[in-house]
């Protein structure tokens, strides 16, 4: 398993930090952490897919990323003095991580100074992606931004074998594309019958990812 945010750090250094890290396993549904909390360490995901999600002024909660094998969260538990989780993170489904403690990654950070590079890095790619995100609220249409959350977790769910069955309800794909579930809903049934997914009971089957991304362009 190679994670985003490791990438560039010494193999070897890798195995020595997953050595000293605490795995994790989590069921379905089952809360990481939940907003607010203290956060003193990182997660690397091993396995299965997270919901990171925040309430809204008004009381709502919405599912602002979901993440999986070779992606982390808890990014900021590395950096702050007195670091507070940003969002509440749940299991989707059985899965595990590797939880690093600030101490074991501070001592890979002295042995490797371009640990901080590679991390500065990291999260520069982060704000980028949440600022591209920003603009698209302003300027790219609602059923364009459904189409590309669907893009994404089309690569995100795809399986070893190439099929892609993403899991998630209408209303958290609405959660990630900052749209109303009936537009969703909308854009679901009008790609159907294209033929470019299937619906199923709690689940969108992609058929062809490449005409669905090319549509999201």
């Amino acid at each position: 398993m190679e994670w985003r945010l490791l990438a560039g750090i010494p193999e070897e250094e890798v195995h020595d930090l997953l050595r000293v890290a605490r795995r994790r396993s989590f069921a379905r549904n089952e809360v990481v952490f939940h907003r607010d909390d203290p956060g003193d360490s990182l997660h690397l995901i091993q396995k299965g897919r997270f919901a990171l999600r925040v309430t809204t002024p008004l009381g709502d909660v919405a599912t602002i990323a979901v993440l999986g094998p070779g992606d982390s969260f808890g990014e900021m538990a590395l950096l702050a003095e007195e670091p507070r989780r940003s969002a509440t993170v749940t299991a989707l489904e059985d899965a595990e991580t590797f939880a690093v403690h600030r101490a074991e990654f501070d001592g890979l950070r002295s042995r490797h100074p371009d640990v901080d590079r590679i991390l500065l890095r990291f999260l520069a790619g982060e704000l980028r992606r949440v600022n591209e995100r920003m603009l698209e609220a302003l300027y790219v249409s609602a059923e364009k931004r459904t189409l590309r959350r669907l893009v994404e977790l089309a690569e995100l769910y795809r399986s070893a074998g190439g099929e892609i069955v993403i899991t998630l309800t209408q209303e958290s794909i609405a959660e990630l594309a900052g749209v109303a579930r009936p537009t969703v809903n909308q854009v679901l049934r009008e790609e159907e019958k294209r033929g470019t997914l299937e619906l199923e009971r709690g689940r969108t089957r992609v058929l062809d990812l490449d005409e669905l991304a090319r549509r999201a362009r």
